[in-house]
Parts: C-alpha cells; sequence; structure tokens
C-alpha cells in the first residue's frame, strides 16, 4: 500500500514542478518584454526630442519662419492632443480620473504647464540666435539648475559628491561660451531661460507626483 501511494503522488509533484517551471519562463519573458518596451520608449524620447530640436533650428534659422511663439504653441497643442489620446486609451486613468481633478491640484498643473511652454519658447528664440551645438552644451547645465532649484523651491539637498560633480559641468559650459565664435548674447540669455525653466518644470513634476492630495 505504501509504495502504491508513493507512485500515485508521484505524478502531482511532476505536474507542480512543471508548472512551477512554466511560469518561471513566463515570468522572465514578461521581464524581458518589459525592459524591450522601455528601451523603445527611451529611444523613442531621444529620436524625437533630437528630429523637433533640429526642424526648429531649421524653421527659425534657415527656412527664416519669425514666429517662434507660434511656433510653441503648435508643440504645446500636439502634445495636448497626443496627451487626450494617451488619457482616453488608458483604462487605468479612466477609472482614477474621478479622485485626481482637486483644485489643488489643477492649480499645480496649470503651474507645471506654464514653466514648460515658458521654457519651449525661450529655447525656440534662442535657436534663432545660437547653434545647435552650443545650445545643447548650455543644456547640459539642467542639473546645476535643478539641484539648485530643488533647494530653493523644496529645500532638498543632495550629497556633497553630487554638487561636486556638477562643477566641471559648469565649468565646462563657462569655458565653451567664451570660446564659442557664433556667441549672441540675447540667445544666450534665452537659452540659460531655457535650461532653468527645463528644471523648474522637473522639480514641480516631482512635487506634483508625490503630493498625496
Amino acid at each position: 500500500m505504501g509504495q502504491q501511494d508513493s507512485h500515485a503522488a508521484l505524478p502531482v509533484s511532476v505536474s507542480s514542478s512543471s508548472a512551477a517551471a512554466a511560469a518561471a519562463v513566463g515570468s522572465s519573458t514578461t521581464a524581458g518584454k518589459g525592459r524591450l518596451f522601455t528601451a523603445g520608449l527611451v529611444a523613442s524620447w531621444y529620436a524625437s526630442n533630437i528630429g523637433v530640436l533640429l526642424l526648429n533650428k531649421y524653421l527659425l534659422s534657415v527656412y527664416g519662419f519669425r514666429f517662434p511663439v507660434f511656433l510653441t504653441a503648435c508643440h504645446m497643442s500636439a502634445c495636448a492632443l497626443l496627451s487626450c489620446l494617451a488619457h482616453a486609451a488608458s483604462a487605468s486613468s479612466r477609472s482614477s480620473a474621478a479622485g485626481a481633478r482637486s483644485r489643488g491640484q489643477l492649480a499645480r498643473v496649470a503651474v507645471l504647464g506654464a514653466v514648460f511652454c515658458a521654457s519651449v519658447v525661450a529655447g525656440n528664440v534662442s535657436l534663432r540666435y545660437l547653434p545647435v551645438s552650443f545650445n545643447q552644451a548650455v543644456g547640459a547645465t539642467t542639473p546645476f539648475f535643478t539641484a539648485v532649484l530643488a533647494y530653493a523651491v523644496a529645500a532638498k539637498t543632495e550629497a556633497l559628491a553630487t554638487y561636486a560633480a556638477l562643477v566641471p559641468v559648469v565649468a565646462g559650459v563657462v569655458i565653451a561660451t567664451g570660446g564659442e565664435p557664433s556667441f549672441h548674447l540675447f540667445g544666450f540669455i534665452m537659452c540659460v531661460g531655457a535650461t532653468a525653466g527645463r528644471a523648474l518644470k522637473t522639480v514641480l513634476q516631482g512635487i506634483l507626483l508625490s503630493s498625496e492630495e
């Protein structure tokens, strides 16, 4: 009887181990697809940013388009349209929309949108006077402005190593500014303003996403 019971229990143990192995393979496959999807999103983000930057530079400097605010309005309209489409396609956002529309949150989102719009306007204006390479060199100081504004707005401090790592970046931009043959003061001011606006947007996003309201 004991041998019969052990033989009867053997298929059950084999099937359970097979199910566990199949579950492990399925979870690893899902994780791999998730990483691939994330990598695709990051690559798309880089490609779209580079494409928009080069197209704006062509329109404002080469083609002679003299309406950077209108160009920004087109940019923001496209962002709003695609955001509405993404929101409508997401069932999870549809279920949580009722609890995410308090007056305080709408005010924060409005401020965030205004800062983002102002930074895009300043960036487009700077492209009329500065080359793309120098524009992006100044944009490399965004972490510096983020650290400063995070302390000024949210009293958030970083490690000393973080601040020390930002010193060579800022020093490199200062050196590049002094040796830039196509330097334009107004374009440089607009570029710095756009960089600071992007940093402020990042800080405000962190506050908005971490708020419990």
